[in-house]
C-alpha cells in the first residue's frame, strides 16, 4: 500500500492523536515534532527519524529496508549532535527532519544533566 493512500486513511483516526486547543498532535514513536503531518508521520514514511532518552543519552531510531535500527548515543552532548547530524543530512537520509531532530536530543540530554544545588550558607550570628 503507498505512503499517501495509508495517510488517508490514518489522518484523522489513529490511536495516537491526540486533539487540544484546536491544534492536532500525534503521540508516535518516531514522530519527531509530535505533528498530525505527513512529512512527520513516523508510520507511513519510507525514511523514519526518531529520537527518544535513554538511562544516559538518546537513541537514534531510523528505517532501512522496513527494519527499525536502534542506536544509543551516549558520549556527550556535541558528539550526539554531530553524529544525528551526519545520520540525517549528512547521508541524505532525511535532511528536513535535522533541525527537529537535534532540538529534542538537546533537550533530552539538557534534562539528563544534574542539577547544581547552591547550598545556603548559615551565617555566624555576632553575640
Amino acid at each position: 500500500m503507498s505512503a499517501d493512500l495509508q495517510w488517508m486513511i490514518i489522518r484523522n483516526n489513529s490511536c495516537f492523536l491526540v486533539k487540544s486547543l484546536g491544534t492536532t498532535l500525534t503521540r508516535e514513536p518516531n514522530n519527531i515534532s509530535a505533528k498530525n503531518s505527513f512529512k512527520a508521520n513516523g508510520l507511513v514514511n519510507k525514511h523514519v527519524v526518531g529520537i527518544k532518552g535513554a538511562d544516559k543519552g538518546v537513541v537514534l531510531t531510523t528505517k532501512s529496508k522496513g527494519r527499525l535500527t536502534n542506536t544509543t548515543l551516549s558520549r556527550g552532548g556535541r558528539r550526539t549532535i554531530k553524529t544525528i547530524r551526519a545520520a540525517t543530512a549528512g547521508s541524505h537520509y532525511r535532511p528536513d527532519l535535522t533541525d527537529s531532530a537535534i532540538r529534542k536530543a538537546s533537550a533530552i540530554i539538557r534534562s539528563q544533566k544534574n542539577k547544581n544545588v547552591a547550598k545556603r550558607r548559615s551565617r555566624k550570628y555576632k553575640n
